[in-house]
């Protein structure tokens, strides 16, 4: 009995290992944000809104590029009427708040304030992150758009920054699509995550996501099933 005890006690305290790998990378917010009437956020903002939001878009990225997202892709079809549906499903969350998130260093250039971050992984999140990286992992990248308003019932800043990430996202799995299959599915489903820090802009009135993923295809479901 007291050597199960000592397993367990082992076993819980090794999640909280950590590993020698770190994820860095950089988010970016505009100090004179156009969008700003549709949040009721200050304008300007002054540094410690942006050094907030900042903090915010990188434990978002980080979540994507350590724990990824399960995905249901319905591509949709005109002729029959289906429209294009992705539903995600986080894995984890990385918080804001996180010890281990460091801000390295912070600047402004051009009306933007830039943030740069350092996460110390553990060794279970390492291994997440090693995973993403097997030979069943295709890699795309792909630009994004949605409102700066965002959609109809969505407020939040980083749910409408998240919704133009969401069309890249369909994108790149479109882009998988066609180099494995020849005849368009009905639905695809598998795991999908970030494979560096996106990139945001205000273009055209429009939110833009330029980034990078690691999708894994589980399985799909042609037309013939239905």
């Amino acid at each position: 009995m007291k050597v199960l005890q000592v397993i367990l006690i082992v076993l819980f305290y090794a999640q909280f290992a950590f590993s020698q790998e770190t994820l860095r990378g950089e988010a970016r917010v505009e100090l004179e944000p156009v969008y700003a009437q549709f949040l009721g956020a200050p304008y300007p903002l002054d540094s410690a809104t942006a050094n907030l939001w900042a903090v915010e878009d990188a434990a978002f990225a980080l979540s994507g590029m350590i724990y990824g997202w399960e995905f249901s892709y319905d591509p949709g079809e005109r002729a029959r009427g289906l429209q294009e549906v992705l539903e995600l499903n986080a894995l984890g969350k990385v918080a804001p708040e996180d010890a281990r998130l460091e801000i390295t260093d912070v600047g402004i250039k051009d009306g933007i304030f830039y943030l740069y971050v350092e996460y110390r992984l553990s060794e279970l999140q390492a291994n997440r992150v090693s995973s993403w990286k097997s030979s069943s992992v295709f890699t795309a990248q792909a630009v994004g758009y949605g409102p700066l308003q965002g959609y109809e019932g969505v407020v939040n800043r980083s749910q409408i920054k998240e919704g133009a990430l969401r069309d890249a996202m369909k994108k790149a799995i479109r882009k998988k699509l066609r180099a494995a299959e020849r005849n368009r599915p009905r639905t695809v489903t598998g795991f999908i995550a970030l494979s560096k820090f996106p990139v945001y802009r205000m273009q055209n009135g429009l939110w833009a996501a330029s980034s990078e993923f690691r999708i894994e295809i589980k399985d799909i479901i042609p037309f013939a099933v239905y």
